[in-house]
């Protein structure tokens, strides 16, 4: 287990903490390692139902690739943790996933936050894809940034480099909750919680289709059918029924 990335057990929520605060938790090897163990983990525990992505300190959430380490050729990515980064960024981790802006998070850091379900932002925090004034471009997922705001607005980010503050990030629908910072973990947890508490296959079928409609819409209307039986004829379907009628929380089986 990597001590650049922290994993806490939180109930059914697990907390991963990326834990470089000297480095404003800049993304390097073992980080990348420590972040794929905590969501391969996640992802094999049925119990786990939701996980918290975070960051050390007040400083960053995350100030994305080390480019001290980038300078001097010294990536020290391995493949696996690479293909999980790119999972995130592009929504295919199998739970959900609840983002927690700490502080600022910039390039391949913002990057990371885009690819959480939902975002709980400091309000102190800002947001940004700079990669182009150091001759890069953001090769995670923000290149895709237009799907999600305005053309014109993707374009001004992507290409001045320029921040925005957390209250504009919200305004664009980039952000879900904007608190204070000391606020912000206690937020994103109950907001964990709050998805945890729910239907586990309603809540994959949903994270699948909602994210799978904009950019396929004829492939998410073939997923719901194909979905709903299965969903709707589901253990878990049939007892959250029955819980209404006995005015309980239901007991989800996963199945």
């Amino acid at each position: 287990m990597s001590d650049e990335l922290i994993r806490e057990r939180l109930g059914n929520v697990l907390v991963a903490r990326l834990n470089r605060p000297e480095a404003r938790n800049a993304l390097n090897g073992p980080l990348l390692t420590g972040l794929r163990e905590a969501i391969e983990e996640a992802e094999a525990d049925p119990a786990i139902r939701a996980m918290v992505l975070t960051g050390t300190g007040d400083r960053a959430f995350s100030a994305g690739m080390d480019l001290r380490g980038f300078a001097s050729g010294e990536s020290g990515f391995d493949r696996a943790a690479v293909d999980t980064l790119q999972r995130l960024f592009q929504g295919q981790v199998r739970i959900p996933v609840v983002g927690a802006a700490n502080a600022s998070a910039l390039a391949g850091g913002f990057e990371l936050l885009l690819g959480c379900d939902v975002i709980v932002a400091s309000s102190e925090a800002k947001f940004g894809l700079p990669e182009v004034k150091r001759g890069l471009f953001p090769a995670g997922n923000g290149t895709f940034l237009g799907t999600r705001i305005p053309l014109a607005i993707a374009l001004e980010l992507t290409l001045t480099g320029d921040p925005i503050d957390a209250a504009r990030a919200q305004q664009l629908g980039l952000v879900n909750q904007v608190v204070a910072p000391e606020a912000v973990m206690d937020a994103a947890l109950a907001l964990a919680q709050r998805i945890a508490a729910n239907g586990p296959l309603a809540v994959a079928a949903i994270r699948e289709l909602v994210r799978l409609a904009p950019a396929d819409f004829a492939r998410a209307e073939a997923r719901v059918r194909e979905l709903q039986p299965q969903i709707f004829g589901s253990e878990d379907a049939r007892e959250g029924a029955l819980a209404f009628v006995e005015k309980r929380a239901p007991v989800w089986r996963g199945r």
